[in-house]
């Protein structure tokens, strides 16, 4: 994988180098990451065991939480880890890897979204054609093309990424790689691969970014001809959504539509939209959908009561 380099490994950061802090850090992160995977994983259960959530909307749910899922994972491990290592070290097969999985679950996450609101503008605007534009076999050929984009989306990052040449300082001033910190340690003039990096990150993140908001706004205009009960749960959804987008798009714009530079707040930024977010996606679907709610009582209640007839039955 490595080309015409002299740097076989990395050295992460981190988010801080003091011992004390770093204790704080694996603390903090852990319990971000295994409530992101409770979180997520509870809600993946939740849609594949219930009937009532079958429609289109929770079929992308149950996809976004698979994605936020893998694309936290791509992260928040190796931070965790990180945090009780003396040297902070990643391979440059890892560190390509890691701009590989991050890119892939990053940018399906932004595919997802947009056929959520897709979903959405067909439902409120369209109620009529719904079930035969959004069918179940249009629905999986849809996810079938997001996957097929993302892996088009992160093969060109890691294009990108494997024609560096590194022969200087191995020190990545961040928490994982990507390609924005690489691209201080190059040795070439990055001119050109910055603005294909903005090109292709940049321009998914602001154009997808700005489809949604202008399908939203058509979305909440059209609500004006709802009764006022379907206007109040359409309402609900939609502004859920919108919370999702801009708390998950926002850090990502800020981060790769923009020159080579760096911030001092750049790591707590990408904190935010690679850990942050994905925690706070189950929060938000779960505490505003009375359905999601609904069904993960029943599935918790199936359980509790299977377990205790196994229990009565073991008795006997």
């Amino acid at each position: 994988m490595q080309q015409n380099n002299s740097i076989t490994e990395f050295i992460l950061l981190g988010l801080t180098q003091d011992p004390m802090r770093q204790k704080m850090v694996f603390v903090i992160f852990f319990i971000f990451y295994v409530g992101t995977a409770v979180g997520n994983l509870l809600i993946i259960m939740t849609i594949k065991s219930s009937r009532t959530l079958g429609s289109p909307m929770y079929f992308f749910l149950f996809y976004l939480s698979l994605v936020d899922t893998c694309f936290s994972t791509s992260t928040a491990p190796r931070l965790i880890v990180d945090a009780l290592s003396a040297k902070k070290i990643i391979s440059y097969n890892e560190c390509m890897t890691q701009i590989f999985a991050l890119h892939l679950f990053g940018s399906m996450e932004i595919f997802v979204l947009v056929l959520m609101a897709v979903d959405r503008y067909v439902a409120i605007c369209k109620p009529l054609q719904y079930p035969t534009i959004m069918s179940r076999q249009v629905c999986i050929i849809l996810i079938v093309l997001a996957w097929i984009g993302s892996f088009i989306h992160s093969m060109a990052q890691i294009i990108l990424a494997l024609k560096l040449p590194f022969c200087g300082p191995n020190l990545i001033d961040h928490f994982f790689c990507d390609m924005q910190p690489l691209l201080k340690l190059a040795c070439m003039d990055i001119y050109v691969i910055n603005l294909l990096v903005v090109s292709n990150s940049g321009a998914l993140c602001s154009f997808s970014f700005v489809i949604l908001m202008i399908s939203y706004i058509v979305i909440l205009h059209s609500l004006r001809n709802h009764s006022a009960e379907g206007r109040k749960k359409a309402l609900s959804t939609c502004t859920s959504h919108i919370t999702v987008v801009v708390l998950f798009f926002g850090p990502c714009i800020f981060i790769y539509t923009r020159p080579p530079t760096t911030f001092p707040m750049d790591k707590m930024v990408s904190v935010f939209y690679t850990i942050g977010t994905p925690f706070l996606n189950p929060l938000i679907y779960t505490l505003r959908n009375a359905e999601v709610k609904n069904a993960m009582r029943k599935l918790w209640h199936i359980q509790i009561t299977s377990e205790s007839k196994r229990g009565f039955e073991g008795l006997g």
